[in-house]
């Protein structure tokens, strides 16, 4: 049996969830505008600005931490709640409708101006194809996914949560094992080192590559239809971790009382490893580390690995410690945020690409790429998208036109 809470309660911890969900999305809009400004050789973004950023570089490397482990542990708790609401033939057409149509539907929207970019970019002296990205349309099962890729892992994850969920529910009748595995979970949640524990899979498979260096994180599974182990075992951990928490939504309590160790403790694995992320990069034949460097290397992924969990606790605890409450402005941010993020890449691209050359600080152009981007990205979810049908394919309903007394827009 599950556990549940209090209706008011779980109301509130979801308009939290919700905007985290969509902040999670939008700051990956923020890490790609970095992108080209990182500190790294070799390099490994399309663009590379004549002024790289080492503060820039931090940010990119710390949203990298813990936004999509938190991205999946999020669509794991939703995919619940939805299935559950919906039974399983109305969350499969719900799924297929809001993430398998716009992965299909957008690929080719997308990857065209992508793909035209690269080569504007290659005319540049430190810009277009990176090591190991020629051939933009290589044969199969190599594909490229873009920053699409995590609708194609999660169709994947739902698949094998509808089969798992099937055989349980059809081997487990009395519903005896899914209570004892509640206990253990609770039990795991409720220990303060329970990220040290979740964090062990994704450790070991970090440690078992012996190409890893932490600035990957987990190895995004954007160039290929058959996705990586890495990408499996880390976002299918924190998916799987999403739905046993529904199923137990007062375990969320722990995390919102644990958030300030939590965040601090974070901080501190992210500078270490950010420190090691620049000491590995710099070791002679980087990324393919020489024999002496397998200790730092090793090391390196014994402190990631802990530091994607506990920065994802952490920013899990702070939503719900500071925007539980109702807020019209991230109610819209958070519906608007699947639109930015799917339509966010090209554009961002063409600005990194027009400013890339300027003699002016990597800040300053990164300010100017977020200022011009956003607003324009917006405006067109509000005229385009939020109120026509394709609000409704992803969002699963039209937002109706009713102004708020704060004068906010409200979702119908």
């Amino acid at each position: 049996m599950a556990h549940v809470t209090a209706a008011a309660p779980a109301s509130e911890r979801l308009h939290a969830l919700d905007a985290l969900r969509g902040g999670a999305l939008l700051l990956g809009i923020v890490l790609h505008a970095a992108m080209s400004f990182v500190l790294a050789s070799p390099r490994f973004w399309i663009i590379q600005d004549t002024h790289p950023s080492l503060i820039l570089s931090l940010l990119s490397f710390t949203i990298h931490v813990f936004r999509m482990t938190t991205f999946f542990l999020m669509a794991g708790f939703f995919a619940r709640m939805s299935f559950h609401r919906r039974g399983s033939w109305g969350f499969i057409k719900d799924r297929l409708q809001r993430i398998a149509v716009p992965l299909v539907i957008g690929w080719p929207l997308v990857f065209t101006p992508i793909a035209l970019f690269v080569f504007w970019a290659s005319n540049f002296p430190n810009g277009g194809p990176i090591q190991g990205t020629s051939g933009w349309l290589p044969p199969l099962p190599n594909f490229r996914l873009t920053h699409l890729w995590f609708l194609y892992v999660l169709l994947e994850l739902y698949v094998v949560m509808l089969l798992l969920h099937g055989a349980v529910v059809w081997l487990d009748v009395s519903g005896y094992w899914r209570a004892a595995l509640d206990r253990v979970f609770a039990g795991i949640m409720r220990h303060p080192l329970a990220p040290l524990v979740l964090a062990i899979p994704i450790g070991i498979a970090f440690g078992l590559d012996q190409r890893w260096i932490n600035v990957m994180g987990v190895r995004t599974p954007d160039q290929s239809l058959i996705t990586n182990a890495q990408a499996w075992i880390g976002f299918g951990t924190a998916f799987g971790v999403g739905w046993l928490l529904h199923r137990q939504v007062d375990l969320l309590r722990l995390l919102e009382r644990r958030w300030l160790p939590h965040l601090l403790i974070a901080l501190g694995l992210i500078l270490i490893s950010f420190v090691l992320s620049g000491v590995i990069l710099s070791a002679p034949g980087a990324p393919k580390l020489p024999l002496g460097a397998t200790t730092l290397r090793l090391v390196s992924a014994i402190l990631y690995a802990p530091a994607i969990w506990i920065s994802t606790f952490a920013v899990i605890g702070l939503a719900l410690r500071f925007m539980s409450g109702f807020s019209a402005t991230w109610r819209y941010l958070a519906d608007a945020s699947y639109w930015l993020y799917l339509i966010h890449m090209p554009i961002v691209m063409a600005l990194q690409v027009v400013l890339s050359q300027r003699d002016w600080p990597g800040l300053l152009k990164f300010a100017i790429i977020l200022i011009v981007a956003i607003p324009a990205m917006l405006a067109s979810y509000h005229l385009l998208v939020r109120f026509t049908f394709i609000g409704a394919v992803l969002n699963g309903r039209r937002a109706a036109r009713n102004l708020l007394p704060h004068g906010g827009i409200a979702a119908a």
